[in-house]
Protein backbone atom coordinates (compact mmCIF):
# COMPACT_ATOMS: atom_id res chain seq x y z
CA UNK A 1 0.00 0.00 0.00
CA UNK A 2 1.28 3.30 -1.16
CA UNK A 3 1.24 6.16 2.09
CA UNK A 4 -1.23 8.90 1.72
CA UNK A 5 0.77 11.07 4.67
CA UNK A 6 4.17 11.73 4.73
CA UNK A 7 3.72 12.38 8.38
CA UNK A 8 0.88 13.52 10.47
CA UNK A 9 1.62 17.29 10.33
CA UNK A 10 0.82 16.52 6.45
CA UNK A 11 -2.45 14.70 7.44
CA UNK A 12 -3.47 17.63 9.46
CA UNK A 13 -3.31 20.16 6.74
CA UNK A 14 -4.96 18.09 4.35
CA UNK A 15 -8.03 16.95 7.10
CA UNK A 16 -7.70 21.32 7.49
CA UNK A 17 -8.81 21.21 3.47
CA UNK A 18 -11.83 18.81 4.50
CA UNK A 19 -12.78 21.50 7.31
CA UNK A 20 -11.85 24.96 5.82
CA UNK A 21 -15.97 25.82 5.89
CA UNK A 22 -15.52 25.52 10.00
CA UNK A 23 -13.28 28.66 9.71
CA UNK A 24 -14.33 31.95 11.55
CA UNK A 25 -17.61 30.16 13.22
CA UNK A 26 -18.12 31.44 16.72
CA UNK A 27 -17.64 29.00 19.61
CA UNK A 28 -15.64 26.18 17.54
CA UNK A 29 -13.21 24.57 19.46
CA UNK A 30 -10.73 21.47 18.23
CA UNK A 31 -10.22 18.64 20.47
CA UNK A 32 -7.61 16.37 19.90
CA UNK A 33 -7.18 12.28 21.00
CA UNK A 34 -3.71 11.96 22.65
CA UNK A 35 -1.40 11.16 21.71
CA UNK A 36 -1.48 11.17 18.34
CA UNK A 37 -4.53 12.89 17.21
CA UNK A 38 -3.12 15.82 18.94
CA UNK A 39 0.04 16.91 16.02
CA UNK A 40 -3.06 16.11 13.46
CA UNK A 41 -5.34 18.65 15.41
CA UNK A 42 -2.88 21.46 15.95
CA UNK A 43 -2.76 21.72 12.48
CA UNK A 44 -6.45 21.94 11.76
CA UNK A 45 -6.87 24.51 14.80
CA UNK A 46 -3.81 26.74 13.61
CA UNK A 47 -5.58 26.75 9.86
CA UNK A 48 -9.47 26.94 11.69
CA UNK A 49 -7.89 29.79 14.07
CA UNK A 50 -9.88 27.89 16.70
CA UNK A 51 -8.60 26.79 20.27
CA UNK A 52 -7.03 23.40 20.79
CA UNK A 53 -7.53 20.99 23.56
CA UNK A 54 -7.60 17.10 24.40
CA UNK A 55 -9.80 14.71 25.14
CA UNK A 56 -7.99 11.66 26.67
CA UNK A 57 -9.63 8.29 26.13
CA UNK A 58 -8.17 4.75 26.06
CA UNK A 59 -8.19 1.86 24.25
CA UNK A 60 -8.85 -1.05 25.93
CA UNK A 61 -6.65 -3.73 24.14
CA UNK A 62 -7.08 -7.54 23.55
CA UNK A 63 -4.35 -9.13 25.96
CA UNK A 64 -1.39 -9.87 23.55
CA UNK A 65 -2.88 -8.35 20.98
CA UNK A 66 -3.26 -5.06 22.37
CA UNK A 67 -3.52 -3.23 18.85
CA UNK A 68 -6.77 -4.89 18.51
CA UNK A 69 -9.52 -2.93 20.36
CA UNK A 70 -12.22 -4.96 22.60
CA UNK A 71 -13.62 -1.60 23.44
CA UNK A 72 -12.35 2.12 25.13
CA UNK A 73 -12.68 4.30 28.19
CA UNK A 74 -12.90 8.43 28.01
CA UNK A 75 -13.15 11.14 30.70
CA UNK A 76 -16.30 10.87 32.49
CA UNK A 77 -16.54 7.21 33.14
CA UNK A 78 -17.77 6.02 29.57
CA UNK A 79 -17.18 2.89 28.59
CA UNK A 80 -17.79 0.83 25.30
CA UNK A 81 -17.10 -2.43 24.36
CA UNK A 82 -16.57 -4.07 21.07
CA UNK A 83 -18.62 -7.13 21.52
CA UNK A 84 -17.74 -8.17 18.05
CA UNK A 85 -14.18 -8.92 19.30
CA UNK A 86 -14.81 -9.75 22.57
CA UNK A 87 -17.04 -12.67 21.30
CA UNK A 88 -14.71 -13.63 18.33
CA UNK A 89 -11.46 -14.17 21.17
CA UNK A 90 -13.78 -15.46 23.97
CA UNK A 91 -12.92 -12.84 26.67
CA UNK A 92 -13.80 -12.94 29.61
CA UNK A 93 -15.67 -10.20 32.22
CA UNK A 94 -12.61 -11.00 34.48
CA UNK A 95 -9.95 -9.95 31.65
CA UNK A 96 -11.89 -7.36 30.56
CA UNK A 97 -12.46 -5.42 33.78
CA UNK A 98 -8.35 -6.18 34.90
CA UNK A 99 -7.55 -4.25 31.39
CA UNK A 100 -10.29 -1.76 32.14
CA UNK A 101 -8.65 -0.82 35.35
CA UNK A 102 -5.15 -0.73 34.01
CA UNK A 103 -6.32 1.89 31.30
CA UNK A 104 -8.24 3.92 34.01
CA UNK A 105 -5.03 4.77 35.73
CA UNK A 106 -3.15 5.92 32.25
CA UNK A 107 -6.49 7.73 31.72
CA UNK A 108 -6.23 9.52 35.14
CA UNK A 109 -2.12 9.92 34.41
CA UNK A 110 -2.32 11.52 31.31
CA UNK A 111 -5.27 13.71 32.30
CA UNK A 112 -2.88 15.10 35.39
CA UNK A 113 0.11 15.51 32.94
CA UNK A 114 -1.94 17.50 29.63
CA UNK A 115 -3.57 19.81 31.47
CA UNK A 116 -1.39 20.44 34.76
CA UNK A 117 -4.78 21.66 36.31
CA UNK A 118 -6.63 23.66 34.19
CA UNK A 119 -10.47 22.86 33.53
CA UNK A 120 -12.01 20.71 30.66
CA UNK A 121 -13.49 23.37 28.30
CA UNK A 122 -16.97 24.88 28.27
CA UNK A 123 -18.39 22.93 25.46
CA UNK A 124 -22.34 23.86 25.90
CA UNK A 125 -23.74 24.97 22.55
CA UNK A 126 -20.03 24.78 21.18
CA UNK A 127 -19.00 23.44 17.71
CA UNK A 128 -16.56 20.56 18.51
CA UNK A 129 -14.52 19.12 15.98
CA UNK A 130 -13.01 15.46 17.04
CA UNK A 131 -10.06 14.31 15.92
CA UNK A 132 -7.55 11.43 15.57
CA UNK A 133 -4.70 10.40 13.79
CA UNK A 134 -6.91 7.50 12.23
CA UNK A 135 -9.63 5.44 12.68
CA UNK A 136 -9.54 1.76 12.06
CA UNK A 137 -12.59 0.05 14.60
CA UNK A 138 -14.04 3.37 15.80
CA UNK A 139 -14.28 2.07 19.47
CA UNK A 140 -11.93 4.99 20.46
CA UNK A 141 -13.52 7.62 19.30
CA UNK A 142 -17.04 6.43 19.82
CA UNK A 143 -15.92 6.56 23.58
CA UNK A 144 -15.00 9.80 23.03
CA UNK A 145 -18.02 11.15 21.04
CA UNK A 146 -19.93 9.79 23.64
CA UNK A 147 -18.18 11.02 26.52
CA UNK A 148 -18.58 15.03 24.81
CA UNK A 149 -22.25 14.45 24.00
CA UNK A 150 -22.45 14.58 27.89
CA UNK A 151 -21.04 18.34 27.69
CA UNK A 152 -24.45 19.22 25.19
CA UNK A 153 -22.51 20.90 22.21
CA UNK A 154 -24.10 22.30 19.60
CA UNK A 155 -22.69 20.56 17.16
CA UNK A 156 -20.07 17.01 17.18
CA UNK A 157 -17.72 16.37 14.06
CA UNK A 158 -15.99 13.23 14.10
CA UNK A 159 -12.63 13.62 11.85
CA UNK A 160 -9.46 11.60 11.36
CA UNK A 161 -7.04 11.75 7.74
CA UNK A 162 -7.84 8.57 7.41
CA UNK A 163 -10.80 6.15 8.05
CA UNK A 164 -12.15 2.14 7.85
CA UNK A 165 -15.31 2.43 5.52
CA UNK A 166 -16.93 0.68 8.62
CA UNK A 167 -15.61 3.15 11.32
CA UNK A 168 -17.00 6.00 9.71
CA UNK A 169 -20.38 3.79 9.40
CA UNK A 170 -20.04 3.67 13.00
CA UNK A 171 -18.95 7.34 13.56
CA UNK A 172 -22.02 8.94 11.33
CA UNK A 173 -24.48 7.79 13.92
CA UNK A 174 -22.67 8.82 17.09
CA UNK A 175 -21.68 12.18 15.20
CA UNK A 176 -23.19 15.13 13.91
CA UNK A 177 -20.96 14.97 10.46
CA UNK A 178 -18.04 12.56 9.99
CA UNK A 179 -15.14 14.20 8.10
CA UNK A 180 -12.16 12.63 6.38
CA UNK A 181 -9.08 12.68 4.00
CA UNK A 182 -9.44 8.88 2.72
CA UNK A 183 -11.71 5.90 3.13
CA UNK A 184 -9.13 3.33 1.83
CA UNK A 185 -11.02 -0.06 0.25
CA UNK A 186 -8.65 -2.23 1.67
CA UNK A 187 -7.87 -1.14 5.44
CA UNK A 188 -5.62 -2.83 7.61
CA UNK A 189 -4.07 -0.49 10.45
CA UNK A 190 -3.96 3.51 10.59
CA UNK A 191 0.00 3.21 10.34
CA UNK A 192 -0.12 1.66 7.16
CA UNK A 193 -1.25 4.78 5.68
CA UNK A 194 1.41 7.05 6.93
CA UNK A 195 5.45 6.99 5.71
CA UNK A 196 6.53 8.38 9.28
CA UNK A 197 4.15 6.76 12.10
CA UNK A 198 6.40 7.10 14.80
CA UNK A 199 4.70 6.83 18.19
CA UNK A 200 3.77 10.78 19.78
CA UNK A 201 5.06 11.35 23.02
CA UNK A 202 3.86 13.23 26.16
CA UNK A 203 6.35 16.12 25.84
CA UNK A 204 5.22 16.77 22.37
CA UNK A 205 1.58 16.67 23.32
CA UNK A 206 2.23 18.85 25.67
CA UNK A 207 4.46 21.41 23.95
CA UNK A 208 1.60 21.35 21.15
CA UNK A 209 -0.84 22.69 23.76
CA UNK A 210 1.38 24.83 24.76
CA UNK A 211 1.78 26.31 21.31
CA UNK A 212 -1.54 26.42 20.64
CA UNK A 213 -2.09 29.15 23.47
CA UNK A 214 0.58 31.14 21.84
CA UNK A 215 -0.87 34.57 19.97
CA UNK A 216 -0.52 34.15 16.55
CA UNK A 217 0.58 36.81 14.34
CA UNK A 218 -2.38 38.85 12.55
CA UNK A 219 -4.32 37.44 9.49
CA UNK A 220 -2.19 33.87 9.81
CA UNK A 221 -5.36 31.65 10.47
CA UNK A 222 -7.04 33.86 7.76
CA UNK A 223 -4.18 33.38 5.34
CA UNK A 224 -3.87 29.39 5.75
CA UNK A 225 -7.93 29.37 5.35
CA UNK A 226 -7.59 31.64 1.93
CA UNK A 227 -5.06 28.72 0.24
CA UNK A 228 -7.34 25.85 1.70
CA UNK A 229 -10.39 27.36 -0.19
CA UNK A 230 -8.80 27.98 -3.07
CA UNK A 231 -7.74 23.93 -2.86
CA UNK A 232 -11.13 23.42 -3.45
CA UNK A 233 -12.35 26.16 -6.29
Amino acid sequence: MTPLFSDRVEAGRQLARQLHHLAGRQNLIVLGLPRGGVPVAFEVAKALGAPLDVLVVRKIGVPGQEELAMGAIATGGVRVVNPEVVSAIGISRRTFDEAVAAEERELERRELAYRKGRPFPDLREATVVLIDDGVATGSTMIAALRALRQHHPSVLIAAAPVMSESARAALAREADACVSVAIPERFYGVGQWYRDFNPTSDAEVIELLQRATEPRPPGEGRAENEVAGASHS
